[in-house]
């Protein structure tokens, strides 16, 4: 799901890179209660960085990553100590307990935590059959139970639904208020990234967290992800979005495309996102997600990584 991308000079391209690729920063690894993910007290810098796994997955489904070197990479090649799964690198593998001992082993060996997994694939939780949805719901379980014993703060999930305003916020509430309930047990918070459909309306969305009423169930913001509508290209206001959805969020996800010549990212001024995040009073981890086609994974990992520790300095005041 691209946009056209906005490009640079090659030698600015290419001394950016330079730039970027020799960029390092310093930040902190807190623990922090289920509930509270988001809300612990900064430390010298306002927020932390961790690394989203669909940022590499042109390498991880042309078979030239595995799933199991995902924290090795992670801090060898990016000084990355914080990662996020994405479940369909590794979809039969939730109740696999000697896989998921050898990825806290690797782990621990490169000193990376694991901050939370993004489900997708296991139905919709905010079906409009009843049965449908139940079964969503109990497909998600074994994610609960996967992130437990990963050390993971999260599951990230989304709100899916084909029924209009209303009762898709009812349905969508009741999915995610039966997983949050099954979650609780395993003090494992239930996040929605807004991806698509309504959950891309961050009043909707809003609406439907603080309808489930549980604290344990809240919001991924991403900073792209606000088409309502593809076929038609309607797009809900980002900022706006983000501003909503942030008294709800336990992570966020720093999504970029491209970059200009001095390091922004092309399709959101990222200073005026990180100030609505800062603001809500949000100090935890912010994942790098690159999306972009114009430049490699790496590169635009490295690039998204810069212009966020350049903002972990300019926003510490």
């Amino acid at each position: 799901m691209f946009c056209p991308e906005h490009t640079a000079t090659q030698n600015n391209r290419r001394q950016f890179l330079r730039t970027s690729a020799l960029a390092t920063g310093a930040f902190a690894i807190a623990s922090s209660g289920f509930s509270s993910i988001g809300q612990a007290a900064a430390t010298e810098l306002p927020f932390k960085i961790s690394l989203a796994e669909w940022s590499l997955h042109r390498a991880l489904q042309s078979g030239k990553m595995d799933n199991l070197d995902f924290a090795k990479i992670a801090k060898e090649e990016y000084g990355i100590d914080a990662i996020e799964f994405v479940n369909q690198f590794f979809k039969d593998k939730a109740q696999d307990s000697a896989y998921l001992a050898e990825l806290n082993k690797r782990a621990a060996e490169h000193g990376v935590k694991h901050v939370l997994i993004m489900i997708d694939g296991e139905g919709e939780l905010g079906d409009s059959n009843d049965a449908a949805r139940t079964k969503a719901v109990e497909n998600h379980y074994k994610w609960v139970d996967a992130a437990k014993t990963l050390g993971c703060h999260s599951i990230r999930v989304n709100a899916g639904t084909q029924a209009n305003y209303q009762e898709g916020k009812k349905l969508a509430a009741d999915g995610l208020r039966r997983l949050s309930e099954y979650a609780a047990k395993a003090n494992i918070n239930v996040i929605v990234e807004n991806h698509g459909g309504l959950s891309s309306n961050g009043k909707w969305l809003s609406e439907t967290i603080a309808s489930v009423g549980l604290k344990n169930c809240g919001t991924l913001p991403d900073f792209g992800n606000f088409v309502i509508d593809w076929k038609t290209g309607e797009e809900y206001d980002r900022y706006k979005g983000v501003t909503e959805l942030m008294p709800h969020a336990k992570a966020v996800s720093a999504k970029t495309h491209d970059f200009d010549a001095s390091g922004n990212e092309t399709r959101t001024d990222y200073v005026k996102m990180m100030k609505i995040v800062l603001d809500a009073g949000y100090h935890g981890y912010v994942g790098i997600e690159y999306e972009g086609g114009n430049l490699g994974e790496k590169e635009g990992i490295l690039a998204t990584k810069a212009l966020l520790e350049r903002l972990q300095k300019e926003l510490a005041s």
